[in-house]
């Protein structure tokens, strides 16, 4: 962490009490070691491994070996954890998932052939026809939240296209991965946090990005409103979430993650191989076929399908691109199937949480079946 993150940190606990620092351990211009204290609520968040950690209750993990080590134990007494709230046990059984997600695949983004396929992906989702309007968009914000970085490949983007200053908030351990990636930039920070006690202030960023997180939270729709708070007036807000599919996928999906969202993640992403090897197999193929009449009561459009996509956003997700390894289309499957929490909405739906919230502006951009994406302006 660098020590100029302290002026906008604030308490999860009140989201305004300003934080006092201890340093233990530097490398370079970075604390990697050290100790944030709200003396007003009288709670404490350490920094480790160069990623302050403001996860509390039943998310908090067992910092005793931390304080042994720097003999505050005494200073600071046994801590006893908050009352665990349902949220907070629900995204505990999610944190597991991603934590182990994020830790093997820490380079995700990062290459050239990554890049080119996740950028394009990204213009659709902000509705801009190049990434050159992309990194325009970016520069001209100065403060940005984004929430589940993942590898830190988007934050590190967008920091480098910023002169202002990027928060990357995940709950899990890919905070670390982030801090990792992205330490050589002097305006991105890594933060450990539940994004429903972000250590900010309310109206306090002008861009906040959350894609293909909000799902995995407790409930999407408190999520939106809570990022929503932190959103500064005639900030813009983009969030990514997954579309509500048709029946065949919807029983298949339920059907999957059943079965698999029980098991541990290696046990899991042994299972999902037979799903990666169909998409691979049904996008050897090559092969399209073409529907004059819509099949409606699948929700498959009429029109030209390629047979792996037609498969894909309509049956069952069986992951397939040629821009990624085996290992990473395998994760991608992994990703559907694993996780706890895996919310599908309805454009309505969204509607809806723009009229509770008064938000007049917004749109939804069109970049692919399976998902909504929304970007608003508060």
């Amino acid at each position: 962490m660098l020590d100029s993150a302290l002026t906008h940190l604030r308490s999860p606990v009140d989201n305004q009490t300003s934080l006092d620092l201890e340093v233990y351990e530097k490398e370079g211009s970075h604390i990697v070691e050290g100790l944030l204290t709200d003396r007003v609520n009288d709670v404490w968040f350490p920094i480790v491994r160069g990623v302050p950690v403001f996860l509390m209750g039943e998310l908090k993990p067992d910092f005793s070996a931390f304080l042994d080590k720097h003999k505050l134990s005494q200073r600071l007494g046994v801590e006893t954890k908050a009352i665990k709230t349902e949220e907070q046990k629900e995204q505990s059984k999610t944190n597991k998932t991603f934590s182990d997600k994020w830790t093997r695949f820490q380079e995700y983004g990062l290459s050239p052939t990554h890049q080119e396929f996740l950028y394009d992906w990204y213009c659709k989702k902000f509705a801009v026809d190049s990434v050159e309007k992309l990194r325009a968009l970016f520069a001209s914000k100065s403060r940005i939240l984004e929430c589940g970085p993942g590898s830190g490949f988007n934050s590190r983007f967008m920091a480098e296209n910023t002169d202002g200053e990027v928060y990357a908030l995940d709950v899990s351990d890919a905070a670390f991965t982030t801090y990792g990636n992205t330490n050589h930039l002097s305006n991105c920070y890594a933060i450990q946090a539940d994004l429903f006690d972000g250590p900010f202030e309310n109206n306090s960023f002008d861009l906040i990005v959350a894609d293909g997180v909000l799902h995995h939270t407790p409930d999407t729709k408190k999520a939106v409103f809570r990022l929503y708070e932190k959103l500064a007036p005639g900030g813009n807000f983009f969030f990514y979430i997954y579309r509500q599919m048709g029946a065949a996928r919807k029983f298949c999906d339920a059907h999957i993650r059943d079965a698999f969202m029980h098991l541990e993640p290696e046990d899991c992403y042994k299972a999902c191989e037979s799903l990666t090897d169909l998409g691979k197999a049904l996008a050897d193929l090559g092969a399209k076929i073409t529907l004059d009449k819509p099949v409606e009561v699948l929700g498959i459009p009429a029109g030209t399908h390629d047979v792996q996509r037609l498969f894909y956003y309509n049956f069952v997700k069986c992951f397939w691109n040629d821009a990624f390894d085996y290992e990473t289309n395998n994760m991608v499957n992994f990703d559907w199937y694993h996780p706890h929490n895996a919310w599908q909405h309805t454009e309505e739906e969204v509607v809806g949480w723009m009229e509770e919230l008064a938000v007049s502006k917004f749109q939804f951009n069109d970049s692919n079946p399976n998902g909504i994406s929304c970007f608003l302006t508060k």
